[in-house]
């Protein structure tokens, strides 16, 4: 490829509907220049056809938060409304960034829209995905505003005993910004969004791009209540039994329950639910294949990125075209790993060690 056809295509990475007058001022050549070299590389393999649609990689597409993690570790019990000796590590967190740097470790491909400020923290999230390989050029930085950040407190078990997210930046990532990334979705294997950016925004992306395969992070149950009214237009869906019941309007106090659960969902249009329960395991439903996996026992030394972990097993499993049951073992087990190690992302996440935490723990 020559430094000029590099010119262009990193052009039309940033902007695949970029017409060859535009390519032409950009560059400061002539109109029929930019379509030789179009057509170099349409015969190379570097663009498949019309609308310059990249040959590139499966992918999977991410629209969510990243942001700065603060997470505190008490040495002994907790004891509220005093200080408490302990530890304190900053880490790089928010459920779509966390999704994403699972999928990374997993072997997946990436993709990153979310919403940054230009400061310290923006740039150490954007020099991690560099580092790992996640993509975060379609991504909106915002000039003189804060990263978002996440402050929880653990308890000595190490669950969280309370959070403050300050995530206002993400109210940037409007219906219009996200309609420029619509060819980034559009050719997406799957497309994870999570609640944390704003309801028109979710809404929109749903709506308009309906040939995608959506998957839903519910994050909270605050944050649920707004795809209420658009549940049927995800494909699978991964809420808590609170958030199952706030999305459904279903009180869920047994089995019975959870099938009745899992059915209005389908009757939504939801391809796949999967209900986590805590230690009591996850229910599933397609349709046709229905059950609970219970939970194996296990030490817990930090529960901030279990949830994450799940979703990318699953996301993972329908790529890789895993049936329902061994996708939500093999989730189950990813979310295992995290939870056996103090980062919010655990090191050592890979397919085989997801696969011997499987073995280890007859998930299989």
């Amino acid at each position: 490829m020559t430094n000029r056809e590099e010119e262009i295509l990193k052009l039309i990475k940033q902007n695949p509907m970029i017409a060859q007058k535009e390519l032409s001022d950009a560059l400061g050549i002539t109109r029929s220049s930019a379509a030789v070299h179009i057509t170099n590389l349409m015969k190379k393999g570097y663009i498949k056809g019309k609308g310059y649609i990249l040959n590139e990689e499966p992918y999977v597409c991410i629209v969510g938060g990243a942001n700065i993690d603060i997470q505190g570790f008490p040495n002994q019990k907790l004891i509220t409304k005093d200080s408490n000796p302990g530890v304190v590590k900053i880490s790089l967190g928010g459920v779509g960034r966390n999704i994403g740097e699972n999928l990374k470790k997993l072997g997946s491909e990436v993709k990153l829209i979310t919403a940054l400020g230009d400061d310290v923290y923006g740039s150490k999230i954007l020099d991690e995905a560099r580092a790992i390989g996640m993509d975060m050029q379609h991504s909106l930085i915002l000039e003189g505003q804060s990263t978002s950040t996440y402050l929880c407190i653990l308890d000595e078990e190490g669950d969280m005993h309370a959070a403050i997210a300050y995530m206002d930046i993400f109210e940037g990532m409007t219906a219009e910004f996200i309609q420029k990334k619509k060819h980034v979705i559009e050719n997406s294997s799957i497309c994870v969004v999570d609640t944390n950016i704003p309801e028109e925004t979710i809404e929109h992306i749903v709506t308009s791009n309906r040939d995608t395969e959506f998957f839903l992070d519910t994050v909270s149950t605050s944050k649920a209540k707004k795809v209420k009214n658009i549940i049927g237009n995800f494909h699978t869906i991964k809420p808590n039994k609170i958030e199952a019941e706030i999305l459904s309007g279903i009180e869920i106090k047994s089995n019975d329950d959870l099938k009745r659960c899992g059915e209005y969902f389908l009757n939504q249009g939801i391809k796949r639910v999967f209900i986590t329960l805590g230690e009591e395991g996850v229910y599933y439903n397609d349709g046709i294949d229905e059950n609970i996996v219970k939970t194996p026992r296990i030490k817990v030394v930090n529960a901030t990125g279990a949830g994450d972990a799940f979703v990318a097993g699953l996301v993972y499993g329908k790529t890789k075209d895993f049936t329902i049951d061994y996708s939500v073992r093999f989730a189950m087990s990813a979310s295992i790993l995290a939870l056996s190690h103090s980062n919010t992302i655990n090191p050592n996440m890979s397919h085989e060690n997801v696969i011997k935490k499987m073995e280890e723990l007859k998930l299989c």
